[in-house]
C-alpha cells in the first residue's frame, strides 16, 4: 500500500486515543517496508522517510484524540521545515519503528523529533520537523491555542529546545522573529 493511501485510511479511521496521554509523551508507530517504498537501488527512497514520518505524526495526533479535536475547529497541521539524517538503509520487508516526540514549541511552531529504527533496533534515520497549524482558509493558528486544544490537562511549559534544534529553526527561518 502506498503511504498516501495509508494516510487516507488513518484520516478516515484513526487509531484509538490513549486516555491521559500527554503531548510530551512519545508516540510509537510500527510499519513494514513495502515495494512502493523502494528506489532503484532497492532501499527506501529518501522521500519515503518523510511520508513515513507523516504517518507517524498522524498516529501521534490520534493518540491524543487530536485529529477529532482539530477537525472540530477546522484546523490542520502543516510542515514548515524538515530535515532528515540517514544512518542505515531500510530494505524491503524490514520492520520499521518510528518514535515521535515533541522537543518543544514557540508561539509559531512545534518542533518534533522522529527516530526510525529497523527490526533489529538499529538507528536508520532521525528527522526534525517544524510544524504549524492553519485553519481552513489559511489563517495561522498560534501554538498556545493548539496546545490548549490538544492537552487534556493544563498545557505544560515547553521544554528547552536543544541548541542544535534552535539553531536549525533559525537557519531554515521558522523560528520566531
Amino acid at each position: 500500500m502506498s503511504r498516501v493511501a495509508q494516510m487516507l485510511i488513518k484520516t478516515l479511521a484513526p487509531r484509538r486515543a490513549i486516555p491521559g496521554k500527554s503531548i510530551l509523551e512519545p508516540s510509537v508507530t510500527k510499519l513494514r517496508v513495502n515495494v512502493f517504498d523502494l528506489d532503484m537501488l532497492f532501499h527506501v527512497n529518501n522521500g519515503i522517510y518523510l511520508q513515513m514520518a507523516d504517518v507517524a505524526r498522524w498516529d501521534y495526533l490520534s493518540d491524543l484524540n487530536g485529529l477529532a479535536k482539530l477537525r472540530s475547529k477546522r484546523w490542520y497541521p502543516v510542515v514548515a521545515a524538515a530535515t532528515v539524517k540517514y544512518k542505515k538503509s531500510l530494505k524491503l520487508g524490514e520492520k520499521v519503528t518510528i518514535t515521535c516526540r515533541v522537543l518543544g514549541w514557540d508561539e509559531r511552531c512545534v518542533y518534533m523529533e522522529q527516530v526510525f529504527t529497523n527490526g533489529k533496533g538499529e538507528l536508520s534515520a532521525t528527522a526534525w520537523i517544524a510544524a504549524r497549524f492553519l485553519q481552513v482558509g489559511g489563517k495561522r493558528i498560534d501554538m498556545p491555542d493548539v496546545l490548549e486544544l490538544l492537552a487534556d490537562d493544563a498545557v505544560p511549559t515547553s521544554p528547552e529546545l536543544p541548541d542544535a534544534v534552535r539553531d536549525w529553526a533559525r537557519a531554515v527561518d521558522v523560528a520566531p522573529r
